[in-house]
């Protein structure tokens, strides 16, 4: 079955669909046919590319905090999804330092209470619960981590995603083990995602396209940190996957999956601007390595292998077509501020689509 025949009509919760994934998510469902539902708090920072596609235009938007388990509970029986991604979090490593308990109770509380919630509902749904690469107890190693690897985590983030996963596993085995169960739930990994639309602090694409588009210098802490950069779609498509799989099979319930780029595409940050350069003019960066004691992982990247052969899953983008796909979105919006990259941005799923399609990928 195609997307299109999967997703059309189907009611879909998205958690944090005004973030940088969950708003390229909700254009995709869009696009797709679905009735799209949003819940996120009440930070939106500008510019977004939830402002910037005019998500308001298509989105049934809800505010509210996910580690509020009442609220959330109410509003997840009134709104009866069929399907629900879950992407909401505090999303950035090293804001977890400064404010360990928001990241810690947002990412595993609040992940629990989205278990919760579902847990409620008397009916089936299935749900793509979204946690992160970091979840692993990352060694440095040279080999791609693979789902059944030991989770944990150095900094607060990445411990408040290994705490979110142990939270799924408890509902999975606890309360949605039976053959019959309504709920269905899939686990997704990924990581160091890039596109157009994102404007986080303290990431090297925003940095740098917020520092170029004025012709400022971007500074750039540890350019030797090497990173599976992938295009935002990638993981997106993977997501999308594993749903569609879950709604029409039992046997994909409680499993995790990797969707990450392929295993050449590590490359460290310095190689990642030196190809952004091609796309864009007048690029400078300074390295200001060192000053800070906060743990920043060197190396990580997984292993995609169980989404290949249970899914069929695998990436459809080179490292120089990621690059070039994510300069090209911010130079269409930095050109044209006051236009909405809503068109732009379906041109961008169009194209990643129809490449996947040549691909074997999607149907």
């Amino acid at each position: 079955m195609t997307f299109n025949q999967v997703f059309k009509a189907k009611k879909i919760l998205i958690t944090g669909h005004t973030g940088f994934k969950g708003s390229w998510l909700c254009t995709w469902l869009h696009e797709l046919g679905a009735e799209v539902v949003g819940v996120s708090n009440d930070t939106v920072g500008h510019p977004s590319n939830y402002q910037a596609s005019s998500l308001d235009s298509f989105v049934q938007d809800h505010r509210l905090d996910i580690r509020d388990a009442d609220k959330l509970s109410e509003l997840v029986k009134t709104v009866q999804p069929d399907l629900v991604f879950h992407l909401a979090a505090q999303a950035l490593v090293r804001p977890s330092y400064s404010k360990p308990l928001e990241t810690l109770t947002t990412n595993s509380i609040g992940t629990a209470n989205v278990l919760e919630a579902i847990r409620g509902l008397d009916k089936q749904v299935a749900a793509i619960i979204i946690t992160s690469d970091k979840s692993y107890d990352n060694v440095e190693w040279v080999w791609g981590y693979r789902e059944t690897d030991r989770l944990g985590g150095k900094d607060p983030y990445s411990a408040s995603k290994g705490m979110a996963e142990l939270a799924i596993r408890t509902y999975v085995e606890s309360f949605f083990n039976e053959e019959n169960s309504n709920i269905r739930i899939g686990i997704t990994r990924a990581g160091n995602v890039i596109g157009g639309g994102d404007w986080a602090i303290d990431r090297v694409v925003p940095d740098c396209m917020r520092a170029w588009s004025k012709k400022e210098i971007v500074q750039i802490r540890s350019p030797g940190a090497t990173r599976p950069w992938q295009h935002v779609l990638e993981p997106l498509g993977g997501y999308l996957t594993l749903a569609a799989r879950l709604l029409q099979d039992q046997k994909y319930h409680g499993h995790a999956y990797n969707f990450g780029p392929s295993a050449d595409q590590n490359y460290p940050v310095s190689k990642l601007i030196d190809e952004m350069s091609k796309h864009w003019d007048q690029v400078r960066w300074q390295d200001v390595s060192g000053g800070e004691n906060l743990h920043e992982a060197g190396m990580l990247k997984l292993n995609c292998d169980k989404a290949l052969l249970n899914l069929s899953w695998q990436a459809v983008l080179s490292f120089e077509d990621t690059i070039k796909m994510t300069v090209d979105w911010y130079r269409q919006y930095y050109q044209n501020p006051d236009y909405s990259m809503h068109e732009y941005s379906v041109k961008q799923i169009n194209a990643y689509t129809e490449l996947g399609r040549l691909k074997g990928q999607y149907k």
